[in-house]
């Protein structure tokens, strides 16, 4: 069925709401929730398949690794057919990922298809923004932008207790099919009410575009601080906090399913502070960075708190991980604001590509670290081995907080053109992985 095309301005706002904002918004929630519903699954998932930590860190991580490569494709796709054609097939693979997990028998099978979501749901955020951004006035994009990050953090959250209620009446092969089924309604539902855009001509995203990206001193120094501690937190609070809650905590599964449900709900909360936060700042000539930099020292504290253990309050540690970790979703914001228009779009691909291939690095790599270890007849893992994993992070991360604090106290020297960040930051921050 055609859809004809309209110019912006030309919706109402009950019709922005149906037509542009809900249907993509689902496809964001549902992204959200796959990426992350393996800590709620992981019980199952080695129950079942007798996997060890570094298999079951590689089978949740290759999402991520599949999500990655695939941002570069999905951006050129986005510039020239629009989201309204792109995301629908994209749900479609998606679908059929989630089909072949719910039948895989083994190891291989079940990576083969996490890694089919993966490329399925790659495109999820991007299209929403891309949209929103085509058909909605930009006096109201932050306002609309936060709901769209809300809606992440709402399907992050239904990857727990939702799930948890949902195993009473399936398994974890019947969720997968309910999954799937979701996957293809979404994108039928896009493809039906989502109108569609007035022609455009977008530019390529060369090998030359994507090294201008790079290459910019704006978007390397945002990433030289933050982009560590983003794939940590999105490594980290997909899988191993679940883990850890159930390993060293010692919780039950009822109680790990409410406390993730309580991490994963903060990232509403934490989305929306950071950015009152560093509006709050920038009118106080604080620069977004240095808003960056106080959050990550404080989001590496939290870590810290796992490195030595701090038994005292193991439900406080689980929840501020998420909470303090929203504070790395500010890369986004502070690269649109300083690099030039012409650059934002690709900007944020090339943001996408380095936070997946680093999120599954992590998630791969603390499972492998984590198996070093014997586990009991339990399969729980020692407490040594969890304190060490978050040793290496914390490690990976202190050189980039460094960095940037001896940049600040060494004299200063007069600012290249386009590497100023200062300024108000109007979006919400978040992760659109979101």
């Amino acid at each position: 069925m055609a859809t004809p095309t309209r110019q912006p301005g030309q919706l109402g706002g009950l019709a922005m709401f149906c037509l542009v904002f809900l249907p993509f918004a689902l496809g964001h929630y549902l992204s959200c929730l796959m990426r992350t519903v393996n800590a709620m699954l992981a019980p199952q998932l080695v129950a079942a398949l007798g996997l060890t930590p570094g298999q079951l860190g590689l089978l949740t991580s290759a999402f991520f690794f599949a999500f990655a490569v695939v941002q570069l494709p999905v951006g050129m796709a986005l510039d020239r057919w629009g989201p309204r054609r792109v995301q629908p097939v994209l749900l479609l693979v998606a679908a059929l990922g989630a089909l072949a997990f719910s039948g895989g028998r083994n190891f291989s099978e079940l990576v083969w298809a996490r890694a089919v979501i993966g490329f399925g749901l790659g495109g999820c955020f991007m299209s929403a923004v891309k949209a929103i951004s085509t058909w909605i006035a930009p006096a109201r994009l932050p306002s609309v932008h936060g709901y769209l990050i809300a809606v992440g953090g709402l399907g992050a959250a239904s990857a727990t207790l939702p799930v948890r209620l949902a195993l009473h009446y399936t398994d974890w092969r019947g969720l997968f099919i309910g999954l799937g089924l979701a996957a293809a309604a979404i994108g039928l539902l896009i493809h039906l009410l989502s109108p569609a855009p007035p022609p455009t001509r977008g530019a390529p995203l060369t090998r030359e575009a994507v090294l201008a990206v790079y290459r910019h001193p704006a978007f390397r120094e945002t990433a030289a601080l933050v982009l560590v501690p983003h794939t940590v937190f999105f490594g980290m609070q997909g899988l191993w906090i679940g883990r850890w809650l159930s390993d060293v905590a010692r919780f039950s599964d009822a109680a790990v399913g409410y406390l993730l449900y309580l991490g994963m709900a903060a990232i509403i909360f934490g989305a929306i502070f950071v950015g009152m936060v560093t509006e709050w700042a920038g009118r106080r000539g604080v620069r977004p960075l240095t808003v960056a930099a106080a959050g990550i020292a404080l989001f590496i504290a939290v870590q810290l708190g796992f490195v030595i253990g701090y038994a005292p309050s193991y439900q406080l540690l689980s929840v501020l991980f998420t909470l303090v970790g929203t504070i790395t979703g500010i890369e986004y914001a502070i690269v649109a604001q300083s690099m030039p228009p012409a650059l934002t779009g690709r900007a944020a691909t090339c943001l996408n590509l380095l936070i997946f291939l680093g999120a599954f690095a992590v998630q791969a790599g603390f499972g492998q670290l984590v198996g070093c270890w014997q586990a009991n007849l339990l399969h729980q893992y020692p407490a040594v081995a969890y304190r060490c994993g978050f040793a290496v992070l914390v490690a990976l991360q202190l050189p980039g907080l460094l960095r940037f604090v001896w940049r600040q106290w060494r004299p200063r020297t007069p600012v290249r053109a386009g590497a100023a960040h200062g300024g108000k930051i109007n979006l919400p921050s978040g992760s659109p992985a979101h």
